[in-house]
């Protein structure tokens, strides 16, 4: 286990980091690569430590959730760490039953039905009730030489969960709620900004560096239902976020033809999924924005020399992106493959540069001269 520091070491200083010059559109020294899902399952050594029980039981535990944070960091040498938590700790904060099964998600006891149900939502009770996420993040900024993302789950994908009472294939609950109780489902929604505001605050007076917003399952959406129901609360999501000076990403799976709606919002990066080319989002992106993508992680299953391939095309992809972090297209599989992300650090701080300038075309002899 990690020598356990005390909380109130002074934070350490980030400097010179390509993760934040890229979303911040600066000239960063290597192209930056981080991974969504990165501490936890697919990792041994998180599979030796973590026990039994909900990970929201793990998550109460600074240190332990500071050692998981940190094991990519010293394994993948990637250039961002994100917190272990995860998008149902906020609704634990504001008094809502939930638990996370194994092999089934997250549960909810008492799915949202009716008005009266919105009284087990209790947004501003957050802050206090879950100060171990605090306690984290200042453990981990005693010691991170990379930033911290901190993160929550965007209104629509956690009204999902909150409707549905569990993981949905088809969010029919959801959908119905929203289009047959609209005044129920503006009221849910109101609620869940000041959910995902209120942990995203408590992170970033901890001393995250960055924040990020999982939009994971609006991709189910049409643009229509998108604007009229759901765009409207990021965007006063985002905009409650801007007296802070964090840098702000935005990701969603499935989202290509939202993501023109889903950058236009007081943010710094969009997170594209695997299923749109990085070219393409540029192309229908017009503002001014960093971009962060998009391998599709099924690929981390195959043999090392298809891993780099792919990502060889990832990133010529990204050539014309001004600010671009290289990342999945969600999160890391369980059943990835350590070795072939340490491997795929490593070829994208070297080759990344090259291959997004021109000055290197991807082939297949780049992969075979890199791998021998």
């Amino acid at each position: 286990m990690t020598e356990r520091p005390e909380t109130t070491q002074p934070q350490k200083q980030i400097a010179n980091s390509s993760f934040l010059d890229a979303v911040l559109g600066k000239q960063p020294k290597h192209t930056p690569i981080w991974f969504m899902r990165q501490a936890g399952r697919s990792l041994p050594e998180y599979r030796r430590i973590r026990g039994i029980g909900s990970i929201l039981e793990v998550i109460k535990d600074p240190y332990l959730v500071s050692e998981i944070t940190l094991q990519p960091i010293k394994r993948y040498k990637v250039d961002a760490a994100v917190l272990y938590s995860d998008i149902m700790v906020p609704l634990v904060g504001a008094g809502v039953q939930v638990d996370i099964v194994p092999g089934k998600g997250p549960q909810i006891e008492s799915p949202v039905r009716a008005e009266h149900d919105l009284d087990n939502l209790r947004p501003f009770e957050i802050k206090d009730s879950i100060t171990y996420v605090s306690q984290a993040v200042k453990v981990l900024k005693s010691q991170l030489e990379v930033p911290l993302i901190g993160f929550a789950g965007a209104p629509f994908t956690v009204a999902s969960y909150l409707v549905e009472g569990g993981p949905s294939k088809t969010y029919a609950k959801t959908k119905a709620l929203m289009l047959e109780n609209e005044s129920l489902w503006h009221q849910l929604m109101e609620r869940l900004v000041d959910v995902a505001y209120e942990f995203l605050a408590l992170q970033i007076e901890a001393g995250v560096d960055v924040v990020q917003v999982f939009d994971s399952w609006v991709g189910s959406l049409s643009p229509y239902h998108y604007r009229r129901y759901v765009k409207p609360y990021s965007v006063a999501l985002f905009g409650k976020l801007s007296r802070f000076t964090r840098p702000r990403i935005h990701f969603g799976v499935g989202t290509g033809e939202l993501l023109v709606d889903m950058a236009d919002m007081d943010l710094e990066v969009v997170g594209v999924d695997w299923r749109t080319p990085l070219s393409e989002a540029r192309a229908r992106v017009k503002r001014d924005v960093s971009f962060q993508g998009n391998l599709d992680p099924a690929v981390l299953e195959s043999s090392a020399k298809t891993v780099l391939t792919e990502a060889t095309q990832v990133l010529y992809s990204s050539k014309d992106c001004e600010g671009y972090i290289f990342n999945l297209g969600h999160g890391v599989p369980p059943e990835a493959n350590p070795e072939y992300l340490e491997l795929l650090v490593d070829f994208v701080h070297i080759n990344g540069h090259l291959i997004r300038s021109g000055k290197i075309i991807p082939s297949l002899d780049l992969v075979e001269d890199y791998l021998k």
